[in-house]
């Protein structure tokens, strides 16, 4: 074969390293249900998603995919996809109802479903917190308030005492970033705060109560590795020759990317981000007051594993521009406000790219930028993918969902991240999002992420072409030329 015969980079078979993961990704509130069984009490989510217009269609995760009652179905879907691993969040109102006592009952439901991935010899991949914070708690201040990271380490100290002997990774918090910003400065998710500096200080308690969780599970001599997962972006000029959208560009990185990254890897916040955001104040005070002496220290707490989120990046520009043409996916509210404290200058204009049935910009070659840009910049643990996936609007026909644009979406991903690993970034696995169509929080269920369609109305479960691809991907840590 001559170098002219050589297929393109993005149609040649590629394979992964020997003993790579592969799994499939949920979260309690999109999938669980029973939302007032067994002692459970609400969470944020069960509130905010009451609010008039705050999630589209008015839908809630009562019952969802009824996972609660059907979890060992669940299972079985995973087993016989052939995948290794499992990721699911743990409920905080369901295992300490209200921010309170332990709840034996909800306890007990992780339990067994522990039980039921070991016997199908699954290894589960546990999250602490995926976004589902005790209403009681916000009542109290949530995030805002310093004492929710303490309660946060005494639910993370329940859950490792019943469940830590059996599960190998455990990591505190998904996605901070839509927690602190999304739920605190632009009100697109629960809690709907739009208070500007208070996704700041959320920001802060978040990643604090991380840390302080981390010590106390490594005092209780957990042998767990422990982590976290972040939600990352590739942040561009809109104009790469204009020096306000480059600064727009590094203040979205701030914001989106390095006031997590630095204080967790690096045991500092970044100074542009602080300069930035020098003049905002929560509750008529400096929003950096929050941070005490040694803070940072526990902040910066050894990480044995780093989850990384990618779905797209984005290019952004510091003038005004009209919002990109979505099809009609949100409504007007969800595109009010800036989840970037000080940002309400920044724009994104869209750029051409083919989007997804969300919305979302289809970059698979930010995927293998951002990967890489983390290895060069920072001192890394290993690194997971826990998600990474795309929404479309599937149907079934005949007993088939026929998802091509989904499975393209993936595998061009899955290149994406195979160029990182070549280029040395050490990724031990991926996990697919999501297993199952859920609950797609502000976007209700009108956005299927699945690999398994759900009936809503039956619950019936219907594995898609997507997940047939991908299992066989799993099956031989190959990807298939063209």
């Amino acid at each position: 074969m001559t170098e002219l015969d050589t297929p393109p980079a993005h149609l040649r078979p590629v394979e992964f390293p020997p003993g790579f993961g592969w799994g499939a990704a949920t979260a309690a509130y999109q999938i669980e249900g029973a939302a007032a069984e067994d002692g459970r009490t609400p969470s944020i989510w069960d509130t905010y998603s009451r609010l008039p217009g705050a999630v589209i269609g008015g839908d809630t995760g009562d019952v969802a995919c009824d996972h609660y009652h059907r979890y060992p179905e669940d299972v079985a879907l995973v087993r016989d996809l052939g995948l290794g691993s499992y990721r699911f969040s743990v409920a905080w109102p369901r295992v300490r109802p209200d921010g309170g006592a332990v709840n034996q009952a909800g306890l007990d439901f992780y339990r067994r479903l522990v039980d039921e991935l070991l016997g199908a010899g699954i290894t589960p991949w546990l999250t602490l917190y995926h976004w589902d914070l005790p209403q009681t708690l916000e009542d109290a201040g949530g995030w805002t308030n310093r004492d929710t990271a303490h309660r946060f380490v005494d639910y993370a100290r329940t859950v490792h005492d019943a469940l830590g002997d059996r599960v190998p990774t455990i990591t505190t918090m998904n996605e901070p970033w839509c927690s602190a910003f999304l739920g605190h400065t632009s009100g697109r998710h629960a809690p709907g705060r739009r208070e500007g500096a208070a996704g700041l200080v959320a920001a802060h308690h978040l990643m604090l109560a991380h840390g302080l969780a981390v010590q106390a599970l490594r005092a209780d001599g957990a042998t767990a590795d422990l982590g976290i997962t972040l939600n990352l972006t590739v942040a561009d000029p809109h104009d790469p020759t204009d020096p306000v959208d480059h600064d727009a560009a590094r203040r979205v990185d701030g914001l989106f990317n390095r006031v997590f990254l630095d204080p967790l890897l690096r045991g500092a916040y970044p100074e542009d981000v602080l300069a930035d955001t020098a003049a905002m104040q929560f509750a008529g005070r400096p929003w950096s007051d929050v941070v005490h002496d040694g803070d940072l220290a526990a902040v910066s707490s050894k990480l044995d594993v780093l989850g990384v989120n990618y779905y797209n990046g984005a290019a952004y520009s510091g003038h005004p521009h009209p919002a990109p043409d979505d099809g009609g996916v949100r409504h007007p509210d969800l595109l009010s406000g800036t989840p970037f404290p000080g940002g309400e200058d920044i724009t994104e204009p869209g750029r051409g790219l083919p989007r997804t049935g969300i919305g979302w910009e289809v970059q698979p070659e930010g995927f293998t930028r951002l990967l890489v840009r983390l290895d060069a910049d920072y001192d890394l643990p290993p690194v997971w993918i826990t998600e990474n996936g795309a929404a479309y609007p599937d149907e079934v026909v005949d007993g088939r969902v026929e998802d091509h644009e989904r499975r393209a979406y993936v595998e061009a991903h899955l290149r994406a991240l195979h160029a990182a690993i070549e280029a040395g970034v050490d990724v031990r696995g991926y996990f697919a999002w999501s297993l199952l169509d859920n609950f797609e929080w502000s976007y209700g269920y009108g956005q299927r992420f699945g690999i398994v369609h759900v009936d809503y109305d039956t619950q019936v479960r219907t594995p898609k072409s997507s997940a047939h691809w991908y299992a066989r991907v799993a099956a031989s840590g190959r990807i298939e030329g063209h």
